[in-house]
């Protein structure tokens, strides 16, 4: 990670870096938000908070998630990654090779704002000219 960049997290590697399940990521998250951009993207925070929402009981991993939450910034979903969207969902068609919607979506948010997608999820890189970093290498 040199010089500033713009990040957006997938709900994989938040849910990660919440949960503790990666330590790697956590590190890697803590470094990069003294230097670069962090952001997730609307989509991903309603996947956050539907996991949440599973899983009332669960106190410790809400107040983590929503820590997570308070210090980056959700970003909306707007026309420009609704064109994004309909470009790679046609291309990942034609290819064969579609991924879930909600991925879709997510890939598209990042691709219309050039952000490097922070994610775990190797499917994301068949969608080109996306730029995709994996900070769990510790699973």
């Amino acid at each position: 990670m040199s010089g500033p960049a713009f990040y957006m997290l997938d709900t994989n590697m938040i849910s990660y870096i919440g949960n503790g399940r990666s330590p790697a990521a956590r590190r890697a998250f803590d470094q990069a938000i003294k230097r670069h951009t962090i952001t997730i993207s609307a989509i991903v925070e309603g996947e956050l908070l539907y996991g949440i929402a599973r899983k009332p009981g669960a106190t410790r991993l809400r107040a983590s998630m929503e820590a997570l939450l308070s210090i980056t910034t959700a970003l909306p979903w707007n026309s420009a990654a609704a064109r994004t969207y309909g470009t790679v969902r046609a291309q990942l068609s034609a290819a064969g090779t579609p991924l879930s919607t909600l991925d879709t979506l997510i890939a598209a948010h990042a691709l219309s704002l050039d952000a490097i997608l922070v994610t775990h999820d190797a499917a994301f890189k068949q969608v080109h000219g996306l730029r995709t970093v994996d900070w769990a290498t510790d699973l």
